[in-house]
């Protein structure tokens, strides 16, 4: 008699396009384990991340706007949220699995630093051989959570997680194959992370005061739309549609699309991501993760894991600890650390 997941197994060969991936055929995990009597391989996955420490963190770690006073602000983890609804609805209209994609897109941002991409432009001056989220994202789930145990992922969720971004000029779609997932599910959760935070980003900079929407370039919104949800719709419509037309080859945009998407990237990059207003803060930010890495660096013992140090050395610890901070904590710590507590003698609490 077959178990519950070996029929589910079966559904997804008999439904889900031939290109898609099938749990069944993973290429396994680090370390082998015994197989859940009820859930597939990928959806095992995918609930492991959102158990995980890691992905708790990301409700304080910030998305553009350093610790926002406004309730509506995007964090990393409804960035995470909005990446993995878009990849959601990609892969349910091209039959690919849902699991695979969802696991990938909940992942991807494990590793982000304190303080958005200023936090990881810091990293990436002070750790030697720099710093880049994404790898920190597959170290997490390999290694560091569980008590150093690791979440023991599926080979093709590790693959997508390690894939999915290659920076400000990574590309949403058409990278070398070396640069891309090897699984199309991994390809939808890249274009899914890019679509969300080109939109959701033009949203908050809105609402802060940075622009407006008639200061976007005109000749992309033209083409996707005015107002995010305009966008997004385009943009998921012709990736699935370009995609279809390559029979699930490689997810694709079209060339007009494609080029209006990183035209809104850019222009994003120079009113917002790069803009002086925004930035000011992320400039204290920078002081902050930069003493708290010489006071880490000096007192090891007293912040990092002991097994880090021992067997993989100082800054390997020091990279662990900090970027695995919270916007709050690393601020808390930089105070407790550097600022001077008011004294009160005992004995002359009233005079004055």
């Amino acid at each position: 008699m077959s178990s519950i997941r070996e029929d589910l197994e079966q559904r997804e060969h008999e439904f889900l396009a031939p290109r898609a991936a099938k749990s069944a055929e993973t290429k396994g995990r680090i370390r082998p384990e015994r197989e859940d009597p009820i859930r597939p391989a990928f959806q095992r996955d995918r609930d492991r991340i959102v158990h995980c420490k890691a992905f708790r963190r990301l409700k304080h770690k910030t998305q553009v706007f350093f610790s926002p006073t406004g309730d509506h602000y995007r964090t990393r983890l409804t960035h995470t949220l909005e990446v993995s609804q878009i990849a959601r609805t990609i892969a349910k209209v091209l039959r690919l699995n849902e699991d695979l994609t969802e696991a990938i897109a909940l992942g991807h941002d494990l590793g982000h630093t304190p303080f958005g991409h200023a936090g990881e432009r810091v990293l990436d001056q002070l750790v030697p051989g720099g710093f880049r989220h994404y790898e920190q994202s597959l170290r997490i789930v390999d290694v560091l959570e569980q008590n150093r145990n690791g979440l023991n992922l599926t080979w093709e969720v590790r693959n997508g997680i390690a894939k999915h971004s290659k920076g400000k000029e990574g590309l949403p779609v058409g990278a070398p194959a070396e640069h891309r997932a090897s699984t199309i599910e991994g390809q939808v959760a890249r274009v899914a992370d890019i679509i969300a935070y080109v939109n959701h980003d033009i949203d908050d900079a809105a609402r802060a005061g940075l622009l407006q929407e008639s200061d976007l370039p005109t000749a992309a919104v033209m083409v996707l739309g005015r107002g995010s949800s305009e966008r997004i719709g385009s943009m998921v419509t012709d990736v699935v549609v370009e995609t279809m037309k390559a029979d699930l080859a490689e997810v694709r945009m079209s060339d007009t699309l494609f080029q209006a998407t990183l035209d809104l990237r850019s222009f994003l990059f120079g009113a917002v991501y790069e803009n002086e207003a925004a930035t000011a803060e992320f400039t204290k930010a920078s002081g902050i993760l930069g003493g708290l890495w010489e006071r880490v660096q000096r007192r090891p013992q007293e912040f990092v894991d002991s097994e880090t140090l021992g067997t993989e050395g100082l800054d390997a610890a020091t990279r662990d600890f900090i970027a695995g901070m919270t916007d709050r904590f690393a601020v808390r710590l930089y105070e407790q650390l550097f600022i001077p507590r008011p004294w009160v003698e005992v004995g002359n609490r009233d005079e004055g």
